[in-house]
């Protein structure tokens, strides 16, 4: 404990503290003091009279939480939200999301799709997110204003995209955008090869070397569908994972996304190169594309997160929600009521998500020395009632209404329920727009 009387720029009171790591606690009655962005005090309400603060926050029957990470998604496919629904996901993407996106899909789309993913998940208490999406520079730019933070993953095929012709032009622009980016405080580059049937080995050596070189992550969709690792097996006698690990990908820095099919071999592979598999269970759920085993991969020692994916195949942004389809699913598929409790699963939202990024030294929890991204969840609704366990009532009967304030490195991002950075009514009126355009051209 600090002996000497500090100076905070900003105190929070709240009724409950969850600091998620150590793991299962629940603070009452304590307060958190920030200052240049990051945290320098968790201690008992009655210690903090002794420090000063620029500004005190009471949050009365509030929540305190480290702020929601949203492990992976494609952030400007808000625009495209609702507009292909109830298919399965090859026709999905091959007769819909593609065609659609190469008629749709410029800079502009990218601004306005990525401000529109970035404002509702911020309400919804997302202080980091995954993107890996087309025109990553431009949704960079977008991460940058709005004072959120994020990993912004370069999507790479093996056939020309939006925004670049070739696999090679891809590369060459990720390494350059993770070179003028590699001192920001809240932007992470990382690779983003889109999948084992999009991308070839020759491509996937290349995203190895240039990985391993410049230290960066790599985020993959690998295993979504049983229809992809037999058609992989198939073709190349070989399940995907076993694959990329042929390739050296695998490893603490690989983030594997879906992995709805695991058998005991990926398993080994997955524990043994410590790589991460983010869940990404309502997009699953909704394509039918199957069920990741978590608790099975949480025993085994596997770091697991929670993504939501893009909003075409939610349809929304919202973590805490996807948190709380993580815990129920993962209860049913494992066939027991004890899997995912309700501590472990916010920690999947949390800490697990700034594990697999990399980031797990500077957010994920709360913690004197890490930076301040928080959410203050409001618990004193009706539907809350009574409190027993304050996170039990958050993962299981609290949706994200319920988000009041959000600080990202100690700046507010949500006040009372309002954005500080974006216009709302601006925002709105935008995607109302692109959706006249859109829906002009299909019908």
């Amino acid at each position: 404990m600090p002996t000497q009387p500090l100076t905070f720029d900003l105190l929070l009171l709240p009724t409950w503290l969850v600091p998620v790591e150590p793991a299962g606690v629940v603070l009452k009655d304590h307060g958190v003091g920030i200052r240049d962005g990051r945290i320098v005090f968790i201690g008992p309400r009655a210690l903090t009279v002794k420090h000063t603060a620029l500004e005190t926050r009471e949050l009365t029957d509030t929540l305190l939480s480290p702020g929601l990470i949203n492990a992976h998604g494609h952030a400007a496919m808000t625009l495209f939200r609702g507009m292909a629904d109830d298919l399965p996901l090859m026709t999905w993407l091959e007769q819909h999301i593609w065609p659609a996106e190469a008629k749709w899909v410029d800079e502009a789309f990218v601004r306005d799709g990525t401000d529109l993913a970035i404002a509702e998940q911020i309400k919804g208490g997302i202080t980091c997110f995954s993107d890996m999406y087309f025109f990553p520079k431009v949704a960079s730019e977008r991460v940058h204003n709005s004072g959120i933070r994020a990993q912004i993953a370069f999507p790479i095929l093996d056939f020309p995209i939006p925004g670049a012709s070739s696999a090679d032009e891809s590369l060459r622009q990720a390494v350059e955008l993770f070179g003028d980016l590699k001192h920001h405080p809240r932007i992470k580059i990382a690779f983003g090869p889109h999948a084992p049937y999009t991308v070839g080995d020759e491509n996937l050596e290349k995203v190895r070397v240039m990985a391993d070189e410049l230290d960066a992550a790599v985020q993959m969709h690998v295993h979504e569908t049983a229809f992809e690792v037999q058609q992989a097996v198939e073709h190349n006698a070989e399940r995907p994972v076993a694959r990329l690990a042929r390739l050296g990908l695998l490893g603490p820095r690989f983030q594997a996304v879906h992995m709805t099919q695991i058998n005991d071999d990926d398993l080994s592979l997955l524990v043994e190169s410590n790589s991460s598999v983010i869940h990404c269970p309502e997009s699953n759920l909704k394509l039918a594309s199957g069920f990741c085993p978590v608790e099975r991969l949480w025993q085994a020692g596997v770091n697991v997160a929670v993504g939501t994916d893009g909003a075409a195949s939610n349809n929304d942004l919202d973590l805490l929600g996807e948190t709380r389809t993580a815990a129920l699913l993962a209860k049913a598929v494992s066939g027991s009521a004890t899997a995912l409790d309700a501590h472990r699963a916010l920690r999947m939202a949390t800490l697990n998500g700034a594990r697999a990024l990399g980031l797990e030294n500077e957010i994920g929890s709360i913690e004197v020395g890490k930076a301040a991204d928080m959410v203050a969840f409001d618990l004193s609704g009706l539907a809350q009632q009574p409190v027993y366990d304050p996170v039990s009532q958050l993962i299981y009967a609290t949706g994200r209404e319920c988000v009041k304030h959000v600080w990202v490195a100690g700046k507010q991002l949500l006040d009372d329920r309002q954005l500080t950075r974006l216009d709302e009514q601006q925002l709105c009126a935008t995607a109302k727009a692109w959706g006249e355009r859109i829906n002009s051209h299909t019908h």
